[in-house]
C-alpha cells in the first residue's frame, strides 16, 4: 500500500520505538529504511497520508536498547514515511546520506538490520494537495520523499513542472506518476553554498490565474524563501495556490533552525 487514499478508520498518534528489516541503497546519497513495528501500528499508520511530516528519534548510543522516554540519548528529526505495506507489516523512510556530521546521515549510513529508531507521527489523513489543474513541485533532495508520494497520487488528467535538485546525476531518481509532468533534474554538489532551484522556477512559463494551479515548494530555507517571495509577490499567486515550507537552514541544525523556519512560513 502506497498511495495517498484516505481511509475511513480515525488515524491515532503513533509513539513506538521501530526496529530495522531492511536497508536499501537508492541511489549514491539516498538511503531507504525498511522499519516494522506492531501489527495494529502498522494498519494505523496505513490510514495516514504518506509524505506527510512527522518525527523520528534516533539514539546517540545504537549499542543500547532504545528507550523511547529517555530524551537526552536521542535526537528528533522531522521526516516523512515513504510507504507502508499492511501485508509485510512495514513502513519505509528515506533518508538523504551527507556525511557522518549530521544525527540522521550518520545513523542510515550505519544502519544496519536490527537497529532501532522510534517513529512518532500525529494522526495526518489529509491531502498533501488541493485538486488543481497545473502543478508546480520544488525541491531538493530533503524533499523527494513528499514530492514522490505527490507525483505517485496526481490524476492522469494533471499536467505541470517538477524540478528537483540533487547531487549529482547519479542520484536522480525515477520518481512515477501518470500525470504530465515534465521533470528537470538539477546538480549541485554543496547545497550549502546555495542551490539554483529559486532561479530554475523564475526561468519556467507558469499557468496564469485563469487555470487551476498549486505550487508545492520544500527544501532549504533560503530558497524556499525566494520561490514564495517571486510566486507570491511577482506573480501575485494567493496563499490557497501554494504551499512552501522549509525541511532546513544552511549551517544550522534542525531543531536551532525550527523558529526561523516556521516564522518564515507564517508571512504566507
Amino acid at each position: 500500500m502506497n498511495d495517498l487514499t484516505i481511509d475511513t478508520i480515525s488515524p491515532r498518534p503513533v509513539r513506538e520505538v521501530m526496529t530495522v528489516t531492511d536497508k536499501q541503497i537508492i541511489t549514491p546519497h539516498y538511503i531507504r529504511i525498511y522499519l516494522s513495528g506492531q501489527p495494529d501500528t502498522i494498519d494505523n499508520i496505513a490510514t495516514m497520508t504518506v509524505g506527510a511530516n512527522n518525527k523520528i528519534l534516533i539514539p546517540k548510543d545504537k549499542t543500547q536498547p532504545l528507550d523511547i522516554d529517555d530524551v537526552e540519548n536521542l535526537t528528533k528529526r522531522t521526516y516523512t514515511h515513504r510507504g507502508v505495506d499492511v501485508e509485510k507489516q512495514h513502513i519505509w523512510i528515506d533518508f538523504v546520506a551527507h556525511g557522518d556530521e549530521a544525527p540522521a546521515s550518520n545513523w542510515v549510513s550505519h544502519a544496519q538490520v536490527g537497529d532501532e529508531l522510534a517513529v512518532l507521527m500525529a494522526p495526518k489523513n489529509k491531502p498533501l494537495y488541493p485538486a488543481a489543474d497545473h502543478f508546480l513541485l520544488v525541491g531538493d533532495a530533503t524533499a523527494i520523499p513528499v514530492l514522490g508520494a505527490i507525483l505517485e497520487s496526481l490524476p492522469d488528467t494533471a499536467t505541470g513542472q517538477c524540478i528537483i535538485e540533487v547531487h549529482d546525476k547519479e542520484d536522480q531518481q525515477d520518481l512515477l506518476t501518470s500525470a504530465n509532468i515534465k521533470m528537470m533534474w538539477l546538480h549541485n554538489p554543496d547545497p550549502i553554498q546555495g542551490s539554483q532551484l529559486a532561479n530554475s522556477v523564475k526561468s519556467l512559463t507558469l499557468p496564469t490565474i485563469e487555470q487551476r494551479r498549486f505550487a508545492f515548494v520544500a527544501g532549504e530555507f533560503s530558497s524556499v524563501k525566494a520561490i514564495r517571495h517571486y510566486l507570491k509577490k511577482e506573480l501575485d499567486w494567493s496563499k490557497d495556490e501554494l504551499y512552501a515550507f522549509s525541511y532546513w537552514k544552511s549551517g544550522i541544525a534542525e531543531d536551532k533552525s525550527a523558529k526561523d523556519r516556521l516564522a518564515e512560513k507564517n508571512t504566507e
